[in-house]
C-alpha cells in the first residue's frame, strides 16, 4: 500500500521540486545540484512551517562535562535533583554527568586527558589530585572562585586543596575512622575501653595476646594499600618532608616509630598477615572475632550487623588512636576543574552548588558520610544528637548513629594528616617496604629507615632537581 504524506507536505514536496526544475538550467545549477537534496531534507522537516521566513532555532545549549566516583546507580537520583536545580539557574548549559569507578578513574583521566578529551569537573581523591596539579594539569581556582568561597568551608580541609598559591581542589565530603572494639575481649584482657594514645598499645597488645589470644589491631605494611600506617607516622611526630621535597622522616621521632612497629610484629604481636595483606583482612579478622578492634568508617558497624551479628552485638565505637598532639586523621574527597576545561567559571560554579550547605548535608544524611561545609556539618551534628536520644530508635541504628555523632565531634581534632603531596603514594610504597624489611628480620629498623632516606631523595632529586 501506498503511503500518503498530509496533505500540507505534499504541496511543500511539490513546490520544491518545481523551483528545482526552473533552476536546473540557470546559472545556480552546479549550486542546485549540490544543494537539492540537503535544501528539500530541511524543508521537509519544516512541512508545517507555513509561509514567511522561518523562525530561527534556538542555540543548542552548551554542555558542561562532571564525572564523579562510585555514586551510580545508588545516588542516580540525588545527582539528577542537583543537576536540574543548577540547570534551572543556568539556562544555556546543560549538564552532562558520567559516573566513573574509582578502580579506573585515574586510567581513564590520563587516557581524556591526552585527547584533549578531558571533563571539566572531576572528582578525585587528594593523592591523585595534587599530582596532577603538580604538573600543571588543573585549572587554579582562585582566579575564579569568588573571595568568599574559603570561609564556608572547613579550614583544614579546604587547605589540604592546596599547594603554595594554587588552590586546585574544592572538598566535597570526608570521612574518619573510628574505633570499634570487641567489648567481650576488652574486658577479657582487664580494659573497659581501649587505648587512646599509641604509646600504650604495646602493653594493650600484649595484654590481648596473653589472656584471649588474639590480636590487639592489625595495621597493614602493604605498600599499596591503606595509608594509615603512613598516618601514624605522622600521629608520633615523624615529618616526612621537607619544603624541598627531600626526606625528613629519618629523625629521632622517625627511628622511634620504625622501632615501634617492628618490635611490635617481632613479638608476635601484631598478626602476621601485617605484611602481606591488606586493610581486608583487618575486617575478616575483627568479624572472626579474631581482632579485639577495628579503625573503620561508622558505616562499617552496619555491614558487621549483616556479616557478623554475633560480634557486632558485642561491639562498641571509641575515638581514634592518636600520638601527643591528639590529631585524629580525615579524607577527603575533592572537586577538581582540568585545565582543557573550556567551561571553567561553570564548572567551578556547579561545584560550589554541589558542595553548598543544603545539597552538602542531604547528601550526608543519604550516604552517611561527613561534609566539608560548616554550616552542614552543624545541621548533620543537631540531626545525630536528636537520633542518638532517641528511646524509640532500635538498638542497632543507634548504635550505628551513636558512631557517626563520635566521628563528627572528631572533627574539631581532625587533619589531612598526610598532605597531597606529589609523588605520596611512591613515598608510601618506599617506607612500607623499608619497614617490612625491618618487621621480617632482614636488616635492623635504623637501617630500613636510613635506606628508605636514601631511595626517597634519589627520586626527588630526579623529580625536583
Amino acid at each position: 500500500m501506498q503511503r500518503r504524506f498530509p496533505i500540507q507536505l505534499r504541496r511543500t514536496h511539490l513546490g520544491v521540486r518545481r523551483a528545482l526544475q526552473g533552476l536546473r538550467s540557470g546559472p545556480a545549477a552546479g549550486v542546485v545540484r549540490v544543494l537539492g537534496g540537503v535544501s528539500l531534507v530541511l524543508l521537509l522537516a519544516c512541512g508545517g512551517c507555513g509561509r514567511g521566513t522561518a523562525p530561527a532555532a534556538a542555540p543548542r545549549p552548551r554542555q558542561l562535562t562532571v564525572w564523579t566516583l562510585d555514586l551510580a546507580p545508588r545516588f542516580s537520583p540525588y545527582m539528577g535533583s542537583v543537576i536540574a536545580a543548577w540547570e534551572r539557574a543556568h539556562p544555556g548549559v546543560s549538564v552532562r554527568w558520567i559516573d566513573v569507578p574509582w578502580s579506573s578513574v585515574e586510567r581513564k583521566l590520563l587516557a581524556a586527558v591526552f585527547a584533549r578529551t578531558a571533563p571539566d569537573l572531576v572528582n578525585l581523591n587528594p593523592p591523585f589530585a595534587a599530582n596532577l596539579a603538580s604538573k600543571g594539569g588543573l585549572l587554579n581556582l582562585a582566579t575564579v572562585l569568588p573571595p568568599e568561597a574559603a570561609a564556608l568551608y572547613l579550614p583544614e580541609v579546604w587547605q589540604a586543596g592546596r599547594q603554595g598559591d594554587l588552590q586546585f581542589a574544592i572538598p566535597w565530603y570526608l570521612t574518619t575512622r573510628v574505633t570499634l572494639a570487641n567489648r567481650k575481649l576488652l574486658q577479657q584482657a582487664g580494659y573497659t575501653a581501649p587505648p587512646r594514645r599509641w604509646d600504650q598499645i604495646p602493653a594493650y597488645a600484649e595484654a590481648i595476646k596473653r589472656r584471649t589470644g588474639r590480636y590487639a589491631l592489625f595495621v597493614t605494611v602493604v605498600p599499596d594499600d591503606s595509608a594509615e600506617l603512613l598516618e601514624t607516622l605522622v600521629q608520633m611526630e615523624v615529618r616526612l618532608l621537607d619544603a624541598n621535597h627531600r626526606a625528613a622522616f629519618n629523625s629521632a621521632a622517625g627511628r622511634r616509630a620504625f622501632a615501634f612497629w617492628t618490635d611490635l610484629y617481632r613479638r608476635g604481636l601484631l598478626p602476621p598477615e601485617v605484611v602481606s595483606q591488606g586493610y581486608r583482612r583487618a575486617i575478616e579478622l575483627y568479624q572472626a572475632g579474631d581482632l579485639a578492634q577495628v579503625a573503620s568508617g561508622p558505616d562499617f558497624l552496619r555491614n558487621l550487623q549483616t556479616n557478623a551479628p554475633g560480634i557486632a552485638a558485642l561491639t562498641a565505637p571509641f575515638p581514634p588512636l592518636v600520638g601527643p598532639g591528639g590529631q585524629t586523621n580525615v579524607a577527603v574527597m575533592n572537586l577538581v576543574v582540568p585545565r582543557q576545561s573550556s567551561m571553567a567559571p561553570e564548572a567551578t560554579s556547579f561545584a560550589l552548588f554541589l558542595t553548598n550547605a543544603s545539597n552538602q548535608l542531604a547528601f550526608a544524611r543519604e550516604a552517611r558520610v561527613l561534609p566539608s561545609s560548616r554550616a552542614a556539618l552543624k545541621g548533620l551534628e543537631q540531626d545525630l544528637a536528636v537520633a542518638v536520644d532517641d528511646p524509640a530508635a532500635e538498638r542497632q541504628e543507634a548504635l550505628v548513629r551513636q558512631a557517626r555523632a563520635l566521628s563528627v565531634r572528631n572533627l574539631d581534632q581532625a587533619r589531612v594528616l598526610v598532605p597531597a603531596t606529589p609523588g605520596i603514594k611512591r613515598l608510601q610504597a618506599i617506607l612500607y617496604t623499608q619497614l617490612q624489611r625491618a618487621m621480617l628480620g632482614q636488616i635492623g629498623s635504623d637501617a630500613a629507615l636510613a635506606e628508605a632516606e636514601r631511595q626517597w631523595n634519589r627520586y626527588a632529586e630526579a623529580r625536583w632537581p
